[in-house]
């Protein structure tokens, strides 16, 4: 099914329609509509799940907690409204004796207007129709058309429903949210004019297609395109030393997790050459499950994938997962060496999405830094080491390549808090502004200041007895109520 021009047309002025509503809605108002999103989303879990598990094959175990995640994404932001911070509502006092004279200035942030969200594959409830970027934008203010996607489209249009007529129930006003289908429809509706930004999970090749089209239209708008990512792993010799097993064991479980398909698997590992950690790895990899992947196109392109590191001179296989069916993803862990990478970056460290991993051998300190300069932008970065380590140099270079930096554990797997960052340089994202977390609603918002302004005519939060209430910075000083 395609959304016709017509079609788009109408959900379109609905949502113009919608867009000074939502931006004029105050905090507590706006919070009980994305409440009551999340409510029809819990009570109709069930139902959901149902349809999610027949087009994506995750599982329910995986999907029941996606939808957790989704729903509890909209009442964080729901907090994050009533809190008040995201505002950052700011005043300077006029002053007369200033050279040259001071206005008074009151600056608040507030909502763009519609925004076009386009849903990702891997993460049909969490990262789509009502997930991530949709609630940040409502939370911002805005009403949001959603792009659905081929991989579900019959759970797309069944959340879309749900949530739609849930958020108008509340009291929100029709054309709140919407949904497109079709490639066609896509690139229509980021170049519609009444879309003033877009986000967009996805594929390095259709994402840079889609802020190609957003940014070349005669009235750009910012697109918060999270492409690709390998997510960098260095591991210490002294940590392998220390707790091999358990490293091993843990590579091969984030890395397999979801058949490889999280945006945040570990795709490339720089190991110490000759501490034995292929062979530790070998030991679990072997062992473990693939599965189906979650589109035609994802099944195809793996193989592809594998095939293009493999052609690579440096690389050799160091182990495969359990046989799995015709059609489905096996294991995969493969080597290769630091010098390659450094020479061949283009080749070795291009993301592979489904369960592989590439262990790079590194035998000094310069030529592990070297390699690690080559690597892309990414959302994660993961250093195991030991207390004594020198590791100021890597640490450096992770914290100029990545958007999170993690010194325990495994990148997969992403907590939905106040100061959780999901973005990174490019090509993680193109904008470096995270998806997930309370800082997501910063992407759809734009800054207004107004001077001189009778108090009858300021938006109510910038007005002093609001202000007494929300926290906000005046003459240069932190108000916190």
């Amino acid at each position: 099914m395609t959304t016709t021009t017509a079609e788009l047309e109408t959900l379109a002025a609905a949502a113009a329609a919608a867009a000074p509503i939502w931006r004029g809605s105050d905090a507590a108002t706006r919070a009980s509509w994305l409440r009551a999103a999340a409510d029809a989303l819990d009570a109709h879990i069930d139902e959901l799940v149902v349809i999610a598990d027949e087009e994506t094959r995750l599982g329910e175990t995986r999907l029941r907690g996606e939808v957790g995640r989704t729903t509890g994404q909209l009442r964080l932001f729901a907090t994050v409204v009533e809190e008040g911070s995201y505002l950052e509502l700011t005043v300077d006092d006029a002053d007369p004796s200033a050279t040259p004279p001071r206005p008074e200035l009151r600056r608040m942030l507030t909502g763009v207007g519609p925004v076009a969200v386009f849903s990702a594959s891997n993460f049909p409830f969490a990262f789509s129709v009502a997930g991530g970027d949709t609630a940040s934008a409502l939370a911002a203010g805005n009403p949001v058309i959603v792009k659905a996607h081929s991989g579900h489209p019959r759970l797309s249009e069944r959340t879309a429903t749900i949530v739609a007529e849930a958020l108008v129930a509340a009291g929100a006003p029709e054309g709140s949210l919407a949904l497109v289908e079709g490639r066609e429809a896509g690139n229509a509706l980021v170049q519609h004019p009444v879309i003033q930004a877009a986000g967009f999970t996805g594929s390095l090749g259709g994402g840079r297609a889609l802020f190609d089209l957003a940014s070349g239209r005669p009235d750009p708008i910012p697109f918060y395109g999270e492409l690709g990512s390998v997510n960098p792993v260095v591991i210490t010799p002294t940590a392998i030393a220390a707790r091999g097993d358990a490293l091993a064991q843990g590579l091969v479980g984030s890395f397999t997790l979801g058949v490889g398909q999280f945006c945040t698997k570990p795709g490339v590992v720089f190991i110490p050459a000759g501490a034995g950690f292929e062979d530790l790895v070998a030991g679990f990899a072997t062992g473990s499950a693939g599965g189906p992947l979650l589109t035609d196109r994802i099944t195809a392109a793996f193989p592809e994938g594998i095939e293009h590191l493999e052609a690579d001179p440096s690389v050799s296989v160091v182990a495969q997962g359990l046989p799995v069916e015709a059609g489905a993803a096996r294991p995969v862990v493969l080597s290769t060496d630091a010098a390659a990478v450094a020479a061949r970056p283009e080749t070795l460290l291009e993301e592979c999405f489904g369960p592989v991993t590439l262990l790079v051998r590194y035998s000094s300190d310069e030529e592990l830094l070297t390699a690690l300069r080559a690597v892309p932008g990414s959302l994660t970065g993961t250093l195991h080491s030991e207390p004594g380590d020198d590791v100021a140099d890597v640490l450096a270079v992770l914290e100029r390549k990545v958007g999170r930096v993690l010194f325990a554990g495994w990148p997969t797997g992403v907590a939905v808090t106040w100061s959780q960052h999901h973005g990174g340089p490019w090509p993680a994202t193109t904008s470096l502004h995270t998806s997930v977390g309370a800082t997501a609603i910063r992407r759809f918002l734009r800054p207004v200041t107004f001077q001189d302004a009778p108090e009858s005519l300021l938006p109510d939060v910038l007005r002093d007895a609001s202000l007494a209430a929300l926290p906000h910075r005046r003459n240069g000083v932190l108000q916190v109520p």
